[in-house]
């Protein structure tokens, strides 16, 4: 998520109220998770055995919980709570904002689009051009939708992400400051959730094809011309590459690779990267010939058994 503008390390220290260490006019240009972070972007660690992957990654700003040595080139924000002072910023530069409209008065629709009755448009979302978004969709603030897509009844685009820090008074929701982008000829059925990244943004791409009751987590990018069956389940953090296919009841662990032309087929529980061009089932997900040979053998266990008694 970038800054509207950018930001001094004092600045954002102030409006955190922690310790910096660094140039105070240190250039900061938004915030980012680390998986997709960029120079000038501010991450977040609060666990030891994250904080040398945290200061060697492409961040250049690193908001922890303790003063230690700064790389090169890097600054600190240092916190006696990174994860509440990183939702601090997000919900500065991306506050909820209520609307009074079904359809925001700053959402920007595209000539020979319809909407159906009862949806929501929020705000700042961009519709492209001949789109159906049918009855009852919901599409929450800053989505992006291109052209030639079909959204059908009760989806909803870019609800929080599932994120949670265990605190002893309860789960504490990481705060989702992302965007729902779906590219041009996406068709999306009935039922369907996407939610939004948590700084980044969760991609739908270019002619894929999301079957009824399926749920796609934050900051996922499914890649161009993927088929996705009825009640599949994609985590958060997952890429999933172009011309994958995914059957019915496919749960999808995060932050995991489905390489190009992966096929899973339904009921399998995937919780690796996959190798491009193969197909997968079971659960755990494994080679499907393999798990076809090894059903095989398993359904001749009782007569195997028996030739063992008559020896």
């Amino acid at each position: 998520m970038k800054f509207p503008k950018p930001y001094t390390l004092k600045q954002i220290a102030n409006l955190i109220d922690c310790e910096y260490k660094g140039s105070e006019d240190f250039e900061i240009l938004g915030i980012n998770e680390i998986h997709v972070v960029e120079p000038g972007d501010i991450v977040f660690v609060d666990h030891p055995k994250y904080n040398d992957k945290a200061l060697e990654s492409a961040a250049t700003i690193v908001l922890i919980n303790k003063d230690v040595a700064c790389p090169e080139g890097k600054a600190l924000l240092i916190s006696d709570d990174p994860f509440r002072d990183f939702n601090k910023i997000t919900s500065h530069f991306k506050p909820f904002r209520a609307s009074n409209n079904a359809i925001a008065t700053d959402a920007v629709i595209g000539e020979g689009t319809v909407i159906q009755p009862n949806c929501f448009i929020g705000n700042n979302v961009k519709i492209g051009k001949n789109c159906v978004i049918h009855a009852n969709v919901s599409i929450y603030d800053d989505a992006i939708i291109g052209d030639d897509v079909t959204i059908h009844s009760g989806t909803v685009l870019g609800a929080s992400a599932f994120y949670y820090k265990n605190r002893p008074e309860g789960y504490d929701q990481l705060k989702s400051g992302g965007r729902v982008i779906i590219e041009n000829r996406v068709d999306i059925g009935a039922l369907c959730t996407i939610d939004r990244g948590v700084t980044g943004d969760t991609t739908i791409g270019e002619g894929s094809k999301l079957d009824n009751q399926i749920q796609i987590g934050h900051d996922t990018i499914i890649g161009k011309k993927c088929l996705i069956a009825s009640q599949t389940g994609i985590a958060g953090c997952v890429v999933v590459e172009d011309n994958v296919t995914i059957w019915g009841q496919v749960g999808v662990k995060s932050g995991i690779t489905i390489a190009k032309g992966t096929v899973l087929y339904a009921q399998s529980g995937l919780g690796h990267t996959t190798e491009e061009g193969k197909t997968y089932f079971g659960s755990p997900a494994q080679d499907a010939r393999t798990m076809f040979k090894e059903m095989a053998y398993v359904k001749r266990i009782p007569e195997i058994l028996q030739k063992l008694k008559n020896l």
